[in-house]
């Protein structure tokens, strides 16, 4: 089975994962190439500068200063999970896009040389469309770090602790052009515990993901599984949040690390 991958340049917890995601992969299971767009927690392109501004903006200074020094040991100094760099362990190519638009016409024309069985989106941050969604044998699927239809959209495990929910959980499916609303393949329950806190919600979510990605790829290739459509009656969708709402974060007595 080939495999493309897109992504996006997460120094903070995505390479990490990724390299448990390619030492667990079954042998018959081929990363053929990886897109690696930029960073952007924010849900689109902005430039480095403005993402700075917000993010201060939104966190404060102690939440940013952390993740400034995060950011700055993670790409300069302690370089090992760089997806970059873990790609290049494993021998995979990264495959360079001149305009960064996964759906432009060279951007199909150059997957289609990978003959892909399968695309994988993984923290991927833009809408695949039509033509990108139809060219892979088995069709697109993503990861997304919540028990959907609840949580579509940004930050789920920030929501979801916020919203003083008993669990959270992974679920992978087929992509539409929706935003999060294809048929579900598998998905997996994490408990949410009293101690658990911002990051290590995300680094629960991260490796369990990993594993439902891996099931459910092996699910596909078997045509082992039965999809299931998200019940809209419970559909909630979530942007990125306000100053109000890390204030309220907080003020409920959750805490970022």
């Amino acid at each position: 089975m080939n495999i493309i991958i897109i992504t996006q340049d997460d120094v903070f917890y995505l390479g990490k994962y990724l390299e448990y995601f390619f030492n667990n992969l079954p042998t018959w299971a081929k990363i053929k190439g990886i897109i690696i767009l930029d960073f952007s927690p924010f849900g689109k392109a902005e430039s480095i500068s403005i993402r700075i501004k917000r993010s201060y903006n939104v966190f404060g200074l102690k939440f940013f200063i952390r993740y400034f020094f995060k950011y700055i040991i993670s790409r300069f100094v302690y370089k090992k999970y760089l997806i970059k760099s873990v790609i290049k362990r494993h021998n995979i190519i990264e495959i360079k896009l001149p305009n960064a638009n996964i759906n432009s016409p060279y951007t199909i024309n150059l997957l289609k040389k990978f003959y892909p069985d399968l695309i994988i989106s993984i923290s991927a941050n833009q809408i695949f469309k039509r033509e990108i969604l139809s060219l892979p044998r088995y069709g697109c699927i993503n990861l997304h770090t919540a028990l959907l239809p609840k949580y579509r959209g940004l930050m789920p495990t920030f929501w979801a602790l916020k919203n003083n929910e008993p669990e959270i959980g992974v679920s992978v499916f087929f992509m539409d052009e929706g935003i999060d609303t294809g048929d579900i393949i598998i998905q997996k329950i994490i408990p949410i515990e009293p101690y658990d806190t911002l990051e290590t919600l995300i680094e629960k979510t991260k490796k369990v993901g990993m594993d439902a990605l891996i099931d459910a790829i092996s699910m596909i290739r078997f045509g082992n599984f039965k999809t299931f459509r998200p019940d809209e009656n419970k559909a909630t969708y979530y942007t990125f949040p306000t100053r109000e709402d890390i204030k309220e974060f907080i003020n409920g007595g959750k805490k970022f690390w």
